[in-house]
């Protein structure tokens, strides 16, 4: 393992974005989020996603230097056109508009379209609970995931995240895959050489796989539930694709064209401002919310992100560590 300080991990990652082309602008975003990642303890989204953002642009799939154009759609709607850069800046850009707006009507959505997308949401999601709103985001992926009761795949990985602001304490967050795990820890255990538990995937003949190459190649991932995870995949294709008027997750695929780049699609995160939903009774009501917290905490259960902010403190503190291979790979980009 190589341990990195978070400033190395920064500058690693944001040097290698700029030395194979992308723009000042679109490499600091990317970096904002990888480094997040890696300092979470999330190592599937984290240095390693560097790789595939270098694959993308070398396929000619995600434009270095995009500029985001920012639309005010309606009332309570923001529209950004990534322009088919990554999805980062594209949510950097649109973000101020967001807030103005939410805090004006109670609710707003921030629509992104034509991006490129292969991040956690959570990191767009903390900065929405950073402004005191509650706060949700969607968006699809690649067809990877074959629906409860088949074995071809339609969905993509299509996580959904949620936050709640918490006045002095970390915010509460969760950001899931609606598929038995992230696609980037599959691809892991494949980099590992290690098995993956049964239930993530299966063959082509939708029997269950413990092969990682067997899942990613030639199979299919699972939904998380069974036919409740498969049913929250659909609605994510459906809110974050169609509504949109974006790429659904086969449509994503197909636009790949074999490439293996990270997907090409829209993202829609939706934020509630609680002070016009609650006026001068907001104080009063987001207490009692905490009565939720502490009926789980109190008997001993965790609340979801609970780990990740313990590790963001060990990073803060030690620094990150990754594998020598990956290292390796990511300063052979630099070559």
């Amino acid at each position: 393992m190589i341990r990195l300080t978070l400033i190395e991990a920064r500058e690693l990652a944001e040097s290698i974005l700029l030395h194979n082309g992308f723009s000042a602008a679109q490499a600091q975003a990317v970096t904002d989020t990888v480094v997040a990642g890696e300092r979470d303890g999330c190592a599937s989204h984290g240095l390693y996603r560097v790789l595939g953002c270098v694959n993308s642009l070398r396929a000619g799939k995600v434009a270095a230097n995009a500029e985001p154009q920012v639309v005010d759609q309606a009332p309570s709607i923001v529209r950004v056109d990534a322009a088919g850069g990554f999805s980062q800046l594209a949510f950097k850009a649109g973000l101020p508009l967001l807030k103005e707006k939410t805090r004006a009507t109670g609710i707003a959505a921030l629509a992104i379209n034509r991006c490129v997308h292969f991040s956690a949401l959570w990191v767009e999601i903390e900065q929405l609970t950073d402004a005191g709103l509650v706060a949700l985001a969607f968006t699809p992926s690649h067809a990877w995931v074959a629906p409860a009761g088949g074995s071809q795949p339609v969905f993509g990985t299509n996580p959904i995240a949620f936050g709640w602001p918490r006045a002095g304490k970390n915010p509460f967050v969760f950001d899931f895959a609606t598929s038995a795990i992230a696609r980037g820890d599959i691809e892991l255990h494949r980099r590992a050489g290690k098995a993956i538990p049964e239930g993530w995937g299966v063959d082509a003949q939708g029997q269950p796989s413990t092969d990682p190459n067997v899942v990613l190649d030639h199979g299919a991932m699972l939904t998380f539930g069974g036919h409740k995870g498969s049913a929250l995949a659909a609605m994510v294709e459906l809110i974050a694709g169609p509504l949109i008027g974006d790429l659904t997750s086969a449509e994503s695929l197909a636009y790949d064209a074999g490439s293996k780049s990270s997907p090409y699609h829209g993202e829609l995160l939706i934020a509630l401002d609680p002070k016009r939903f609650l006026g001068d009774a907001a104080e009063q009501h987001l207490a009692r919310a905490e009565g939720v917290f502490e009926s789980i905490q109190g008997q001993g259960a965790r609340l979801p992100s609970q780990r990740r902010y313990e590790a963001r403190l060990r990073s803060e503190v030690e620094g990150v560590q990754i594998p020598q291979a990956l290292y390796n790979d990511l300063k052979a980009l630099l070559a």
